[in-house]
């Protein structure tokens, strides 16, 4: 856990109030919805969010370390935390448990000692399952017509008579997921006028999100957009907020500033102005080497770890990046081609037989059968990539091969998984390290890649470094145009999730804090096309979406 405290002593300091919400469900587009995958590597059968009695050991761990900490910041005790949520838009959650929610409620209020407000929030018309007694409800909701929100706050009068209004999520934008045509966004018309209907009618409103930022990492989740149809997020958080992911205000901002103003007295603090940004020349990027590469896999995999059946990355203890599966393909097969079916793909696969790419399963696309031409080779290999796990929705979300694998109607058994969870750069340092003195003391063994199609060399490491002669760093936005799919790291910080074959997101933001004067490095691992042995990567001085 970071250092909160001092987070939330800096609004203080600011003059800000903080609306604490620490779930243990939170949604926010966080892997998981902000549970920690090894909640299912330590229960795989746990019932989240309900009476469950592994469940709620590990909340009252959690509300021990985290809600002590806070209680001197709580409003009552002279701090700035002046309401505090419980759970999180439950009643969009299928348990419905009254039993766990009081619980959840009591748990809370043993720290909260009425020194802040507690409160739910859910959607309109959903405060029957999300609700508990004796804590205010709020909903969330968006732009609408004056009708529409009207008819909102009459339902929730009906269930909540008196208390004040609260719109605890009032969406100015949205969020977006990988795949989507484009970039999810809201007129600005809509969003400012429904801000003026509820304040003039004394409606409580905190905007979800003002200022969205970036899941780095791994940290972004996923969706259930409908039975089967599961929708990663993008890695930016900038959801069309005031404030856009890199913290500039956009035009929505001086439009909402504006609205404030008409209820508001208003600080005499500058307007905020954008921050600078700079471009810097492209970065050549050289293959380290293949992940088919059993040195490589040695280097910065876990140990190989035999079962019958394939392995979630829950059972191995992975929270993300990749697991390769390796099985025999079985002999005697007499059509050519054979099919492969693999049950549950969760989320990417790719395949290959031996050294040939085959094609990619995708649960996104519902694609878990592939053909695969007799000959070819003997062993089944498939890379499984972890694309977040579902944050609204069903939050049991194991990732990996989660069922059977098929050649044609045989059950494929006996496999082999190594872990490859892209969490150390030091462990590819280290590889790279040791091959270059290899190739430098060998130089008549050193491997010059050749020019190769598509996936044909498997998921591969690349690496390059760039300087930075200019004293003002500033923020930048690396651009991964001409390649396929992956994640990529600069100075060891871990950017992000890039996909700019199908974007809507094209460019990933790099913060000015994690640059440097002088060399930085650039390691990124590309899943999905190589088109040439040395390829290069820009950075631009704003974001491109598509």
């Amino acid at each position: 856990m970071g250092d909160i405290e001092r987070f939330v002593h800096l609004a203080q300091v600011e003059d800000l109030y903080v609306i604490l919400r620490p779930g243990p469900y939170i949604c926010a587009e966080r892997d998981m919805g902000g549970f920690p995958y090894w909640l299912l590597n330590k229960y795989p059968g746990i019932q989240l969010r309900t009476n469950d009695v592994a469940y709620l050991r590990e909340v009252r761990t959690w509300y021990a370390e985290l809600l002590s900490r806070l209680e001197p910041y709580l409003y009552g005790n002279g701090g700035p935390i002046i309401m505090v949520q419980v759970e999180n838009e439950y009643g969009s959650f299928y348990a419905c448990d009254h039993k766990y929610m009081k619980w959840l409620r009591d748990e809370t209020a043993r720290y909260v000692r009425g020194n802040a407000v507690l409160f739910t929030n859910n959607g309109p018309g959903l405060t029957t399952c999300g609700g508990v007694d004796n804590v205010i409800s709020g909903l969330d909701f968006g732009a609408g017509s004056t009708e529409e929100i009207n008819g909102f706050w009459n339902e929730l009068r009906k269930q909540q008579p008196k208390g004040p209004l609260i719109n605890a999520e009032y969406y100015p934008g949205w969020l977006t997921h990988w795949q989507d045509p484009e970039m999810a966004r809201v007129s600005i018309e809509p969003v400012t006028k429904s801000l003026r209907e509820m304040l003039a009618a004394k409606v409580n409103v905190n905007i979800y999100m003002f200022y969205g930022g970036t899941n780095f990492g791994f940290t972004a989740g996923a969706n259930e957009a409908g039975p089967g149809r599961f929708v990663p997020d993008i890695t930016s958080y900038d959801y069309d907020a005031p404030l856009d992911e890199s913290g500039d205000p956009t035009p929505k901002y001086f439009a909402i500033r504006k609205v404030i103003s008409e209820f508001f007295p208003m600080p005499n603090s500058p307007i905020p102005r954008p921050a600078r940004k700079m471009s810097l020349p492209s970065v050549v990027l050289k293959p380290v080497d293949s992940l088919l590469n059993k040195m490589l896999l040695s280097a910065i995999g876990s140990p190989a770890i035999n079962a019958r059946d394939p392995l979630t990355f829950e059972a191995m203890n992975q929270y993300s990046g990749l697991v390769l599966y390796e099985a025999v393909l079985p002999s005697g097969l007499k059509t050519d081609p054979i099919k492969l079916t693999v049950e549950n793909i969760h989320d990417k696969g790719y395949v290959y037989v031996d050294t040939t790419y085959v094609g990619t399963l995708s649960r996104q696309n519902a694609i878990n059968t592939l053909p695969i031409t007799l000959g070819i080779g003997e062993k089944l290999r498939i890379f499984v990539e972890n694309e977040g796990r579902v944050n609204f929705g069903t939050p049991n979300d194991f990732k990996g091969i989660v069922g059977d694998v098929f050649i044609n109607t045989q059950k494929l058994q006996n496999w082999t998984m190594i872990g490859i969870p892209l969490d150390n750069v030091g462990k590819i340092h280290e590889y790279i390290n040791r091959k270059s003195l290899l190739e430098k003391r060998y130089p008549s063994k050193r491997i010059i890649p050749k020019t190769s199609s598509p996936v044909q060399r498997g998921p591969t490491i690349f690496q390059g470094t760039f300087d930075i002669a200019r004293i003002d760093i500033m923020d930048t936005y690396l651009d991964p145009t001409g390649w396929g799919k992956g994640v990529v790291f600069i100075n060891g910080f871990n950017l992000g999730r890039y996909w700019p074959l199908t974007g809507p997101q094209i460019t990933l933001y790099v913060p000015r804090h994690i640059l440097r004067n002088n060399q930085n490095e650039i390691v990124l691992v590309e899943y999905q096309t190589i088109k040439a042995p040395f390829m290069t990567i820009g950075f631009s001085s704003s974001p491109k979406f598509n």
